[in-house]
C-alpha cells in the first residue's frame, strides 16, 4: 500500500460521506445502501477481490450513525459498525460504540458534545484496543451524523486516511490527485490555496488548474502508465518559483501529482551557469591560449585564443579530441617543437597527467620562429589545465631593451659629463666612466656603495658642502613632486674647480644627476668677454675715425667742387683746360659720394639709421631715377628706359633711401654697359611684394664674382672702394626685403629688389662690421 493509495482512500471516503448524508436526507436509505454495495463491489473488482482489496477500498466499509436528542441509531453500514465495535472492544450497538468513542479521550467527548448540542462539525481519530477509528461529524437540521470507519483496515501500524490527508496538508508544496483528463479530484491545502478554491470538493475544484503543463503531464502519465517529471516556473503568491512536478499513475486509476520547490536550486544552478559563462567569456578575451583536458584526457574546454594560436578547426575541437590526437594533428602541421623521437616526447607529455604536484614551465621553439611558454597545472576537477603564451614579441622586446641599455651605457661612457642615475629608493642604478674619473672613485667602490648616501661618502672629500648633498638627496628620494623638479647650479670643489650640476627627474621615477667641470670654460668666457670689450672699443674708435676722416675730407672736397664749377664757367680757358677742370670736378663728386656711402654704412652698422616711412608711388620713383641718370646715360651713348605696370601703385618705404638704392644700381648698370647698350628700370607686383628690376645689356658679371658681388670693399673695374652694391643690399634689407642678381657673362645682368608691400621698419637688420 503506497502513500498515493492512502490519499485516494481519504478522498474517496470524504466523497462517500457527502453522498450518504444527501441521500439520507431525501429518505432514500435503501437506494443509498444499494449504491454503496454496488460501488464497493466495483471497487473490489478493480482491486482484485474482497480479500486482497487495497486499503482505499476498505475505506468504504464505514458506518453512518444518525444522532437525535443524544440517541444514536444506525443509518447505514452494519459491517462498518461491527468492525468499529471490534476495534473498540464493545458490542456492535450504536449507543455502545458512541459511548466507547467518548471514553477514549476527554477531548473526543468535548467534540462529540459540541456536535450533538450545537451542530459543530468535527473530524478526529480515536484509538481502541484493536486499532484506530476515523470519525467525521456533520449536522443537518435537527440531526447529527457520524461517519465511523476503521483506520487502515484495523492495522495499528499504518496511519488512517484522514491522518494521512492531514499529513499531506502539512506539506508546503502543492500535491493533488488528478483524473485521467488532468482535472484535479483532490488536493492538499497548499494546492487549494494555489488554485484559489474554497474547499476540496469536486465542485470547488472543477475547472481549477495549478499549471496547464502540469495537467498535460498528468494526462501523459495516465496514458503511458509511467511516471513523468518536468521543471516548471510558476508564479505563486506573487513570486516566480521553480517547481519540479512529478506525475505518478495510481493503482485503480487517477494520477498523483506533487511538486517540489526547487527555486533555490535553480537559482544556484542559474548563477553557476552564469558564472561558468562569465568565466568562459573572460578566458575568451585573454591573449593566452587555454585548454582544459578531463580525466579521460579529452579536451573539455578551450578558449578562442587556443584555436587561433594553433590554427585548429573549431568543429574538430568541438568533437572533444584527446590530448594525444591534438598533439598528432599539430605535429602533422609542423606546429610542435622539432624532436628526433616524437613518440617518446609525446609519451612524456601525456605522463604528466600522473604527476599531481606543481610542474615546471616549458619553452617551445616552433618551426615558424615563434616561442611559446607552456604552463601546466592539475585541474581541481581532474585532468590538466594548459596555458600557452606567445612570448616571441616579449623576447624580442627584451633583446631590444638589453641592446638599448647597452647603447645607453656606451653613450653615457662617451660623454665628458659625469652622469649617475638614482632610483626612487635612492639606489644607484647607472653611472658612466666619466663619473668615476670626475670624483676619482673606482667602479668597485661605487658598486659597494649601493645607494645615494654611500656615493656621497665617496664624493665628500672633493666637495665638502654637506648642505648641497642634502638638497640633492631631496631631489632623488623625496616623493613630493615639487622637490623632484629639475634643478641646476654651480659649486666649487676643494681643489678649486668650478663644477656645474643639474638634476632631472626621469619618467620611471628615477633621477639623473650630471656634473661638469667648467673651470676652463669660465676662464675662456672671461677671456672672450675681455676681447669682446676690446673689439667693441675698437669698433667705436673705427666709427669715430671714419666719421672724423669723412668730415675732414668733405670740407676740402666741397671747396674743390665749388672752384671747379667756377672754372668751368670762366671765360678765357682753353677747351683742354676746361676738360681738365671737368675731370677734377667729376673725381671730387665721386669721392664725395663715396664718403657719403661710407658714412651711411657706418650708420647702418651702428643701428642708428632710421627710415622715414611714407607712401611712395613706384612709377614716380623710377622716373626720378631715370631723370637723374639721363645725362650720364647720354654721355655714354646708352639708352635708359622705364617699364612700369599700371597696377603697381604705392609702396611703403623711405623715398630718399629707395632713390639712393636705384641710383647705385643704375650707376653700376651704366658703367657695365658699352655704348649702344640699354639699361631698363622695371617694376611689378607679385605674391605680396613689389619687385624693382634694373637690367642692362652689358658684359655681365663673372660667375666667380657673383657670389661676392654684394660684399664690401670688393674691387670693381671702375668706381672707387666698391661700397655701392653693399649699400644697396643693406638698404633693401633695412626695408624688410632682399636683393638678388641674375647674370650671364657677356649677356648682361639684372638686379632685383624684393620689397614687401607693407614695410615694417627694422624688420631685418644688416650684419655688423665691414
Amino acid at each position: 500500500m503506497t502513500s498515493y493509495d492512502l490519499i485516494l482512500a481519504a478522498a474517496a471516503g470524504a466523497v462517500c460521506l457527502a453522498i450518504c448524508v444527501t441521500l439520507w436526507s431525501l429518505g432514500q436509505r435503501r437506494s443509498f445502501e444499494a449504491r454503496i454495495a454496488a460501488l464497493k463491489a466495483r471497487l473490489v473488482q478493480q482491486g482484485g477481490g474482497a480479500d486482497d482489496a487495497p486499503a482505499w477500498v476498505e475505506a468504504f466499509d464505514a458506518a453512518v450513525l444518525a444522532v437525535e436528542d443524544g440517541h444514536p441509531r444506525l443509518a447505514a453500514g452494519p459491517e462498518g459498525l461491527a468492525a468499529c465495535a471490534r476495534v473498540l472492544g464493545v458490542a456492535a450497538e450504536p449507543q455502545a460504540v458512541v459511548a466507547a468513542l467518548a471514553a477514549t479521550d476527554p477531548e473526543n467527548t468535548h467534540k462529540l458534545t459540541a456536535l450533538f448540542e450545537r451542530g459543530e462539525a468535527c473530524a478526529f481519530e480515536a484509538r481502541g484496543t484493536g486499532g484506530w477509528i476515523s470519525i467525521e461529524g456533520r449536522s443537518a437540521g435537527a440531526l447529527a451524523w457520524l461517519r465511523l470507519a476503521p483506520a487502515s483496515g484495523g492495522d495499528a501500524g499504518l496511519p488512517s486516511a484522514p491522518r494521512f490527508a492531514a499529513f499531506v496538508d502539512s506539506v508546503a508544496e502543492p500535491a493533488w490527485i488528478a483524473a485521467a483528463d488532468g482535472q484535479p479530484t483532490w488536493g492538499n491545502d497548499a494546492f487549494i490555496r494555489a488554485v484559489g478554491a474554497t474547499s476540496v470538493s469536486a465542485q470547488a475544484l472543477a475547472g481549477r488548474s495549478f499549471d496547464r503543463a502540469a495537467d498535460a503531464l498528468a494526462i501523459e502519465a495516465a496514458e503511458k502508465g509511467e511516471r513523468r517529471e518536468a521543471l516548471r516556473w510558476i508564479t505563486l503568491d506573487g513570486r516566480r518559483r521553480a517547481f519540479r512536478v512529478s506525475a505518478q499513475p495510481l493503482e485503480g486509476g487517477g494520477v498523483g501529482v506533487f511538486c517540489v520547490d526547487v527555486t533555490e536550486i535553480e537559482d544556484v544552478r542559474d548563477a553557476f551557469k552564469k558564472h561558468v559563462e562569465a568565466h568562459d567569456e573572460t578566458l575568451n578575451h585573454i591573449a593566452e591560449a587555454v585548454a582544459i583536458f578531463s580525466q579521460t584526457r579529452r579536451l573539455s574546454y578551450h578558449n578562442t585564443a587556443f584555436a587561433e594560436l594553433w590554427g585548429l578547426e573549431r568543429a574538430w575541437l568541438d568533437e572533444r579530441p584527446t590530448h594525444g590526437e591534438v598533439l598528432d594533428r599539430l605535429r602533422q602541421r609542423r606546429r610542435l617543437p622539432e624532436t628526433i623521437d616524437y613518440a617518446s616526447w609525446k609519451a612524456a607529455e601525456l605522463t604528466r597527467y600522473e604527476d599531481l604536484g606543481p610542474q615546471a614551465d616549458d619553452l617551445w621553439h616552433l618551426p615558424d620562429g615563434r616561442t611559446l611558454k607552456v604552463v601546466r597545472q592539475p585541474h581541481p576537477l581532474g585532468g590538466m589545465l594548459l596555458i600557452y603564451s606567445d612570448i616571441t614579441g616579449e623576447l624580442r622586446l627584451k633583446a631590444q631593451y638589453n641592446a638599448l641599455i647597452q647603447v645607453q651605457q656606451a653613450t653615457l661612457d662617451k660623454l665628458n659629463d659625469a652622469v649617475a642615475v638614482f632610483g626612487s629608493d635612492g639606489r644607484l642604478r647607472l653611472h658612466n666612466e666619466a663619473f668615476e674619473t670626475f670624483w676619482n672613485v673606482s667602479a668597485f667602490a661605487l658598486e659597494a656603495a649601493g645607494d645615494f648616501e654611500g656615493v656621497v661618502e665617496l664624493c665628500v672629500p672633493r666637495l665638502h658642502d654637506l648642505a648641497f648633498w642634502r638638497e640633492l638627496k631631496g631631489r632623488v628620494a623625496d616623493p613630493d613632486p615639487q622637490m623632484r623638479a629639475p634643478t641646476s647650479g654651480e659649486v666649487r670643489t676643494s681643489d678649486d674647480r668650478i663644477v656645474v650640476y643639474q638634476s632631472r627627474p626621469l619618467p620611471d621615477g628615477a633621477t639623473l644627476i650630471a656634473f661638469a667641470d667648467v673651470t676652463d670654460t669660465r676662464d675662456l668666457q672671461s677671456a672672450l668677454a675681455d676681447r669682446s670689450a676690446a673689439l667693441a672699443e675698437a669698433e667705436r674708435l673705427k666709427r669715430d675715425f671714419v666719421g672724423n676722416v669723412s668730415y675732414e675730407l668733405r670740407t676740402p672736397l666741397t671747396t674743390i667742387i665749388g672752384y671747379s664749377e667756377l672754372l668751368e664757367r670762366a671765360e678765357g680757358i682753353s677747351e683742354r683746360g676746361r676738360n681738365h677742370v671737368a675731370a677734377v670736378r667729376a673725381a671730387a663728386t665721386q669721392l664725395a659720394r663715396s664718403i657719403d656711402d661710407v658714412l651711411d654704412m657706418a650708420q647702418i652698422d651702428a643701428g642708428e639709421m632710421a627710415l622715414e616711412i611714407e607712401d611712395i608711388r613706384v612709377a614716380d620713383l623710377l622716373l626720378n631715377a631715370q631723370e637723374r641718370a639721363l645725362k650720364d646715360a647720354q654721355l655714354g651713348a646708352v639708352t635708359l628706359a622705364v617699364e612700369c605696370e599700371e597696377d603697381v601703385g604705392l609702396i611703403r618705404g623711405d623715398a630718399k633711401r629707395l632713390a639712393q638704392t636705384l641710383a647705385h644700381l643704375v650707376d653700376n648698370a651704366l658703367r657695365q654697359t658699352p655704348p649702344g647698350g640699354r639699361v631698363t628700370l622695371q617694376a611689378r607686383r607679385a605674391l605680396g611684394e613689389v619687385r624693382l628690376d634694373v637690367s642692362d645689356t652689358g658684359r655681365g658679371v663673372p660667375f666667380h664674382v657673383q657670389a661676392h658681388i654684394f660684399d664690401r670693399f670688393v674691387g670693381r673695374d671702375r668706381g672707387g672702394p666698391g661700397l655701392g652694391l653693399a649699400l644697396v643690399k643693406a638698404l633693401v634689407e633695412l626695408h624688410g626685403g632682399w636683393v638678388a642678381l641674375e647674370s650671364e657673362p657677356g649677356a648682361g645682368s639684372t638686379f632685383t629688389c624684393h620689397l614687401p608691400e607693407t614695410q615694417q621698419p627694422g624688420a631685418m637688420q644688416p650684419e655688423l662690421g665691414f
